[in-house]
């Protein structure tokens, strides 16, 4: 198919939006191509700031009728950059934020472009939350398409678990709602298959009536029995105890002493939604992991849990991402923790590991295109800098890291911690689900118009 770029007296597109087309040009060109992502600096032809699901259709036809690359945007925090391109068409959801709760029914409805802070703010009015994203400015599309995992998991599984339906405009510029009773197959393949089958232009949750929690860090020195002792802590745990693993440097906190600023640590970000009368059980755990160094945990609410990283990780930093899936925590793993966690290149860089226990195994590995439901954690990977160069310089740093870890991890991992030279591992990413999605992706997304993500080809 022959690409013919648009231009600037191209009036179609324009008269179909209601939003408005952003070009080379424009006084606001810059700001509307950038992502969190400082290391991604691409240059769309357009960028379409839609307002409704109207706009989705006439972007996604506009799209696929030129032959034009198109990517999605919601949030903008794919760290592989998903959310723009070069030279082709960025559909940017930004600006479609509405939600609408029912308290009633315990469910939401939010758009397409919304965020986490969006939604758990409006959840958390009426007492109710679910499962999401743990750095607030993250979209729900992206984290909940993925698989989604957050403080909430162990109690409520993961996002796309508690995705009820969804309207979706897919590649042919259908616009089609999911749900259990119709079009069971789209809904099946967006829990957890990522942004392969259209642009999702509203998300239905089921919610759960958690209002405060008791949370906050706990920091540790890096010490390998810690890390084991953590271990058993979350075996056994109640599974209303959502807990953290981070490895990375000391922030500079006021209740973490100066001395331990800027060295090697480890620590426990805990969300108990669990009962008050239970709070001082739960320091208690906290306290037999090993010499607390500096620890801030107190009653909250919800939404506070999820804004803890946003000052250290504004957009706009550099980031390379890797990720792993692991049974157990075995000690081969631990060891690498300690051993990198030592070296670790920055303040804003960090090792997170999450508790995928509980509910997210109550959930079958056909039930939804998510497989992994016999892992028991999951291991983000990343140097984060404040520059290009810095960023690059310590890519062979997570890039070890990640090889100690394999001999110790499940064959794949979480998509949404893979950067984009891990398109290699899409089909041990998705496991044993890959083949039901190749067949969907050949129906709905034949021409592979959806391309920019972690990549099913068709």
């Amino acid at each position: 198919m022959t690409v013919s770029p648009p231009s600037l007296d191209d009036q179609r597109l324009r008269g179909a939006l209601r939003g408005d087309v952003v070009e080379p040009g424009d006084p606001d060109y810059d700001e509307a191509r950038r992502v969190y992502n400082g290391m991604i600096d691409r240059r769309p032809a357009l960028v379409v700031r839609a307002v409704d699901a109207g706009d989705a259709v006439a972007t996604v036809d506009f799209a696929r009728e030129r032959g034009l690359p198109l990517a999605v945007r919601g949030g903008s925090h794919s760290v592989a950059g998903y959310g723009t391109c070069d030279d082709g068409v960025v559909l940017d959801l930004g600006r479609m934020r509405g939600i609408r709760v029912d308290p009633e029914e315990r469910t939401a409805r939010a758009q397409g472009g919304c965020t986490w802070a969006d939604l758990n703010h409006a959840t958390h009015a009426f007492g109710l939350a679910t499962t999401g994203g743990v750095v607030s400015t993250t979209g729900i599309g992206g984290l909940t398409t993925g698989g989604g995992m957050g403080h909430l998991a162990r109690r409520c599984g993961l996002a796309c678990d508690n995705l009820l339906s969804v309207d979706v405009v897919t590649a042919d510029g259908s616009f089609v709602t999911c749900t259990e009773e119709r079009n069971a197959d789209l809904l099946w393949a967006l829990r957890g298959g990522g942004g392969n089958f259209g642009v999702v232009t509203s998300f239905a949750y089921r919610l759960h009536p958690i209002a405060d929690i008791l949370g906050g860090p706990t920091f540790f020195p890096l010490d390998g029995e810690v890390i084991r002792r953590y271990r058993e802590m979350i075996g056994g745990a109640d599974e209303r105890l959502g807990a953290l693993l981070v490895v990375g440097l000391g922030p500079p906190l006021p209740f973490l002493p100066e001395r331990w600023h800027g060295r090697p640590l480890c620590g426990v970000v805990t969300c108990w939604s669990g009962p008050e009368d239970r709070d001082d059980e739960i320091r208690g755990r906290l306290a037999g992991l090993g010499p607390v160094l500096g620890q801030l945990l107190d009653r909250m609410p919800y939404p506070a849990i999820n804004t803890l990283f946003d000052e250290l990780l504004p957009a706009g930093l550099f980031h390379y991402w890797k990720g792993t899936f692991s049974r157990g925590l075995p000690d081969g793993a631990v060891d690498a923790y300690v051993e990198y966690g030592a070296s670790t290149p920055s303040m804003e860089s960090a090792t997170v590991v999450f508790p995928l226990d509980g509910a997210v195994q109550r959930v079958g590995p056909r039930d939804t295109a998510f497989a992994y439901r016999d892992v028991d954690f999951a291991t983000a990977l990343s140097p984060t800098l404040a520059t290009r160069d810095d960023c690059e310089a310590q890519k062979d740093w997570v890039r070890a890291f990640h090889s100690a870890l394999l001999p110790h991890s499940a064959e794949g991992a979480y998509v949404n911690f893979m950067d984009g030279d891990d398109q290699d591992r899409v089909r041990a990413n998705y496991h044993g689900n890959y083949d039901r999605l190749v067949e969907l992706k050949r129906r709905y997304d034949p021409g592979n118009l959806f391309r920019f993500n972690h990549n099913i080809t068709p």
